[in-house]
């Protein structure tokens, strides 16, 4: 699809969109990329092993996880302002209760607020609006917002570090909140005339039962979670979530494995960001066009080869590869799976499917890092780590293909 129609569409729904694209870069503060920077100074603070700290990670998110089966769900009941606006509220809270954090409990309890309103409640809003509201341009909507994510992954990383050597590691969280804070008035200002959105939304979908012209528009998550189908995709599905999360959280460690800087490490997320970027906007057209279940059979390839690449890598230079790499799974990954849901299961109840889809996906991400600070501590090499990653990757792949060939799928797809 030619540029010039991502334009024309991105000017008839600019202010959506920018709401979207905000809430996304806004949620960067409680994602592990972000987290993970922070990791080396709040070991020291609280004298934690790789473990020790993975495990109160572990902790923290996996109650994120359990919470969000049900936060995640009153999106679909909810005005979205409303929603919105507490879920950065919340945000910002966590930052400073972080900042202040003078025990492991209240690390703990930091660590779940950052999960529950960043990766959990910020980023579930700013895709499932999106999702919701954009029918014929899902996948176009979707890449476009994704675009804050991959930005936070880009910018913000070498911000914090420059951050924490000038101030200290509390004093930049403490920044983070206030920063997170101003961003409320502006996305109340941006969804100014929702209420109209949301009416014709309902009508759209009212009159689709009535003519029961999408079938799959009703699907509720418990009819999801009865679907053999859905657990085929599910490793594939939780592989980002558990695999690159645990490879941002300890992207300092593989540094020090490495003998790289840290800055050039961080300093090196442009990389991925910009092959975000790429299969986003390439990504998003192809969804419209043909279906998200006929592009993602193959989306984890990338990060298993860069993983291969990275394990052996002596040169600095070879982290570019491995970012690049990741981040084309990343824009795939964004862009395809809430649309993928979106086509399985319909709109209406899209808040609690993708907040279930989220919690488990969550909780994959807990595994992550303390899976990687457990094979450390028993002295595994973080070649290892990456080889083990990239045969999850290599595994996961058949059950995806044979899960999106399932006759049921075809029949849904078709049915778009």
């Amino acid at each position: 699809m030619p540029l010039g129609d991502y334009v024309q569409f991105a000017r008839a729904n600019l202010r959506f969109l920018s709401f979207g694209f905000l809430v996304a870069l806004t949620s960067s503060a409680g994602q592990t990329f972000f987290i993970g920077v922070f990791g080396p100074e709040v070991r020291a603070a609280f004298s934690l092993s790789h473990t020790e700290w993975g495990t109160i990670y572990m902790i923290g998110t996996l109650s994120s996880a359990a919470a969000l089966t049900y936060t995640g769900g009153l999106i679909d009941r909810m005005d979205l302002r409303l929603f919105a606006g507490l879920a950065i509220a919340g945000l910002a809270g966590a930052c400073l209760v972080i900042s202040l954090a003078q025990s492991v409990v209240a690390l703990t309890v930091a660590i779940f607020l950052l999960r529950q309103m960043g990766q959990g409640l910020t980023s579930h809003t700013a895709t499932t609006s999106m999702a919701r509201y954009h029918d014929a341009h899902r996948g176009k909507a979707l890449s476009l917002v994704s675009i804050g994510f991959t930005t936070g992954e880009a910018l913000l990383p070498v911000l914090a570090v420059a951050a924490i050597a000038a101030w200290g590691w509390r004093q930049t969280y403490s920044f983070t909140a206030l920063v997170v804070l101003g961003v409320i008035p502006v996305v109340l200002w941006l969804l100014r005339g929702h209420g109209q959105r949301h009416a014709q939304f309902l009508a759209a979908g009212e009159a689709d039962l009535a003519s029961n012209a999408e079938p799959a528009n009703g699907k509720t998550r418990w009819e999801m979670l009865r679907e053999r189908r859905f657990y085929m995709l599910l490793p594939a599905a939780v592989a980002p979530s558990f695999i690159v999360t645990a490879m941002f959280f300890h992207h300092l460690t593989l540094a020090e494995a490495k003998g790289w800087s840290a800055q050039w490490v961080t300093g090196s997320y442009w990389m991925f960001g910009v092959a975000t970027v790429l299969a986003l906007l390439t990504a998003g057209p192809l969804i419209d066009r043909w279906s998200a279940a006929r592009i993602m059979p193959f989306y984890l390839l990338p990060l298993a080869a860069g993983l291969v690449i990275l394990a052996p890598a002596e040169n600095s230079l070879w982290i570019l590869a491995y970012l690049f790499l990741g981040g084309l799974n990343s824009g795939i990954y964004f862009a395809g799976l809430t649309a993928l849901w979106a086509e399985l299961y319909g709109v209406r109840h899209l808040g609690a499917i993708k907040s279930t889809v989220g919690a488990i996906s969550v909780f994959a991400s807990a595994l992550g890092p303390v899976t990687v600070g457990v094979m450390l501590d028993l002295g595994y090499s973080i070649e290892t780590v990456c080889l083990s990653f990239a045969a999850y990757c290599l595994l996961a792949t058949p059950l995806l293909i044979r899960g999106l060939r399932s006759p049921s799928l075809r029949a849904d797809v078709t049915a778009r």
